[in-house]
């Protein structure tokens, strides 16, 4: 295939054109868009059916956010004000999943937006769809389910959009291979990832409570070990304070996949009980009243769980193998600015 035929016919418009709305109906990249989004919407539902697992109607405002302003936050809270009450719109309902997995035990998901502070850029999104699921269980289970999850989504794809996307993205190999089983998805530690890449600068990120990989190192690592790799146990002081620890209590049970831009699924386990969260509040300088509920909620009823989260926009980056999110929103969505329709 020409490639450089392939971009001219399915490039999107530009995000600066004020008139890039009314260019959207005739634009193919959209009309596929428009079909994906259908696919993800579908596939997820009855994926999840199979398993026992049912979706819950959320609200998209809380006052408890996942990612707070202590250790371990990757992300801005987006504050409002509703008729003089400052609430926060929801940057992941996470929270709210582990008590609906307390109603029912099997598992519940969602498919709904997430607003985040920070602006957007090429990787990054201020409103995205997040899929999200709580079950019962622990980290391996989450990231086993995250596996068939995405599995079952590129065999959907394949199965009814085969053609349009081979011509947008100038091929199906890489949702061939990841349908078909056979890929490996490779796991190594974090501990691991940082001695992989120690020799090259700008690839991890030390701070005093941890060690971040930056995007760049993301890509390093599936240049270096394969195009799918779970980067697991993270230390703790780095991640948000409700993942569980490990046996040793030093590492995060979490887990990171990586693939196409970079992290497209988080995955993790949470504390069991009050206690345990606590003093995870405690060490991450999270104040408790403000998750009192939440705390509430597992001395009531403590639970093993686990989930993850899937950002839809980036995997949809890498189904289309485009390199700018934005063109992922049929309506761009940018904090401070004024965007029509």
């Amino acid at each position: 295939m020409d490639t450089d035929n392939r971009i001219n016919s399915w490039q999107p418009p530009a995000l600066a054109d004020p008139a890039r709305y009314l260019k959207l109906t005739e634009n193919p990249w959209f009309n596929l868009l428009v079909d994906l989004q259908d696919i993800i919407t579908r596939g997820t539902a009855a994926f999840w059916k199979k398993r026992g697992i049912g979706t819950v109607h959320l609200p998209v405002t809380t006052g408890s956010i996942s990612s707070p302003n202590g250790l371990g936050s990757d992300s801005m809270p987006v504050r409002i004000q509703m008729d003089g009450h400052e609430t926060y719109l929801a940057d992941s309902m996470q929270f709210h999943l582990e008590l609906c997995c307390r109603m029912k035990p099997q598992g519940v998901y969602y498919l709904m937006p997430s607003f985040r502070g920070e602006d957007w850029d090429t990787t990054h999104l201020c409103q995205f769809m997040h899929s999200e699921v709580e079950i019962n269980g622990g980290l391996h289970d989450a990231m086993a389910l995250a596996e068939s999850y995405i599995r079952s989504l590129c065999n959907a794809i394949l199965a009814e959009q085969a053609e349009p996307v081979l011509n947008a993205a100038g091929g199906l190999s890489h949702l061939e291979e990841l349908a078909s089983g056979k890929l490996e998805l490779k796991e190594i530690t974090f501990d691991k990832a940082a001695d992989l890449l120690r020799e090259k600068p700008g690839l991890i990120q030390s701070t005093k409570y941890g060690r971040h990989l930056t995007r760049e190192g993301e890509r390093e690592l599936i240049k270096t070990i394969g195009p799918f790799v779970w980067v697991t146990k993270w230390d703790h002081g780095v991640v948000p304070f409700y993942q569980a620890l490990d046996k040793d209590g030093h590492k995060a049970l979490n887990a990171d996949l990586l693939f196409g831009c970079g992290e497209v699924i988080g995955c993790g386990e949470r504390h069991v009980d009050h206690l345990a969260t606590l003093e995870a509040m405690q060490a991450h300088g999270i104040n408790p009243e403000l998750y009192e509920w939440y705390t509430n909620m597992k001395q009531q009823c403590p639970k093993r769980t686990a989930g993850f989260g899937m950002g839809v926009e980036r995997f949809l980056m890498w189904v289309l193998n485009h390199d700018d999110i934005r063109d992922l929103q049929i309506l761009p969505r940018r904090n401070g600015f004024e965007l029509t329709p």
